[in-house]
């Protein structure tokens, strides 16, 4: 009895061996497997911001020029836009970025009321600067100050804001140079809120600078600037298509006029181009400057134009330069709309190793609209995600990207997210 006893549990031990033996195998199969699962993706070009897109059918009398889509950042016109060239009063759009960011924190309201400085008050009333004057020991409102600095370029009132927002010019000048490096912008020169001249300061001016040095930016920074500054605050709109507006200061009423004279109702406008902002600019090491938005087809379209010729206050130049883009975009590109799961030719093939679904092309994630030039042909490649399996139908796997197309994004060419609609697993 006790013989077979011993015979029963030596059976029992087998068979829990077997089990786990055919498990082990079972088990080492799988994870043998999917270790040798995996996702292969055509190596992706790297990509730079280009210097100089299709310069060469257009010829445009300014140092540097671009032309681009906000919402996707499509360029379709760059003329030496990664060179750093003063950029006058155009570099107020970083002034008005950081107030309306104050604003947005809580940290200033539109009402709250300021006294200027005795050096904002001293730029204010210098007859070679653009101005509305201001007065010793009168408290102007947030919401004036940014008027006057956008609508009539106001040097003075662009110190005030400053002020207002960091304490003093020279506070402002260290955050204006702090968010342009938090925008990847590393080679701009700041000296000032205004955009005028570092000497202007005064006691704030940088001592580590040349008295007569200016702001400078590339015709890209400018553009990725105005990129935030319109996608976070579109509300700056409503003021930079203002054309004329009366400046209230006590009993005396200043009637500030729009230097961007492409606005409706002054002396450039132009119904084939409906500006409704942004900004001009002019210093004599700037030359004359201006950036420039409107809506074409529902998508809004900016311009910057730098170093444009700047014989008086009156040379139209800069707005008949930024005229020249606009045909020239209006009369060479039209707006494509392709729908969600467009596919395109291209490094776009995901190849699954050992699954039944082993090559499946990447497509479009949502309806993308881009602005294509006569005779242009897209071919896109694939930036995937890392991400687990299984990837179901519809997923944001990464972006399609488009490297012969530059923009002003992280990508440095045109990219859309991308999903796939098959299911991988």
């Amino acid at each position: 009895m006790k013989l077979k006893n011993n015979n029963s549990f030596k059976n029992y031990q087998i068979i829990i061996f077997l089990v786990a033996f055919v498990c082990l195998i079972i088990f080492g199969w799988k994870v043998f497997r999917y270790r040798r699962t995996y996702i292969e993706v055509p190596t992706q070009t790297k990509t730079e911001i280009c210097d100089n897109y299709a310069q060469d059918n257009l010829a445009l009398n300014a140092k540097a020029a671009i032309i681009y889509d906000l919402k996707s950042g499509q360029i379709m016109y760059a003329k030496n836009i990664k060179q750093k060239l003063p950029v006058a009063s155009m570099s107020k759009l970083l002034t008005i970025y950081l107030t309306l960011k104050a604003i947005k924190a809580g940290k200033l309201s539109w009402q709250t009321k300021v006294m200027p400085s005795r050096e904002a008050i001293a730029v204010s009333k210098n007859p070679e600067y653009s101005n509305v004057p201001l007065q010793l020991g009168h408290q102007y409102t947030i919401r004036q100050l940014y008027q006057a600095t956008l609508i009539q370029s106001a040097n003075g009132a662009a110190m005030v804001l400053a002020s207002a927002v960091a304490g003093s010019s020279k506070k402002f000048v260290g955050m204006m140079r702090k968010q342009l490096l938090d925008w990847h912008i590393s080679q701009a020169q700041i000296v000032t809120p205004s955009g005028l001249p570092n000497f202007t300061l005064g006691r704030d001016a940088d001592s580590n600078k040349n008295a007569d040095a200016e702001n400078e930016l590339s015709a890209s920074d400018m553009g990725i600037l105005i990129k935030h500054l319109l996608l976070e605050f579109p509300q700056v709109l409503e003021t930079t298509r203002i054309a004329k507006l009366d400046f209230l200061d006590g009993r005396k009423t200043f009637k500030m006029v729009n230097w961007n004279l492409m606005l409706k109702g002054l002396s450039q406008y132009n119904e084939a181009y409906p500006v409704d902002g942004l900004k001009t600019g002019t210093t004599d090491a700037a030359g004359a400057c201006l950036a420039s938005t409107l809506v074409k087809n529902g998508r809004r379209i900016v311009t910057v134009i730098i170093g444009a010729r700047h014989l008086n206050g009156s040379d139209p130049a800069r707005f008949v330069e930024t005229k020249k883009l606009y045909a020239y975009f209006y009369n060479n590109y039209s707006l494509h709309i392709y729908k969600r799961w467009t596919q395109f030719p291209g490094k776009t093939l995901i190849k699954v190793k050992n699954r039944t679904i082993n090559e499946v092309r990447a497509c479009l994630y949502q309806d993308t609209g881009i602005w294509i030039s006569k005779g242009q042909k897209l071919d896109a490649e694939l930036s995937m995600n890392k991400m687990p399996m299984p990837i179901k139908v519809g997923t944001n796997i990464g972006k399609l990207i488009f490297p012969n197309i530059p923009a002003l994004n992280n990508e440095n060419a045109l990219a859309f997210d991308a999903t796939t609609s098959q299911e991988l697993k």
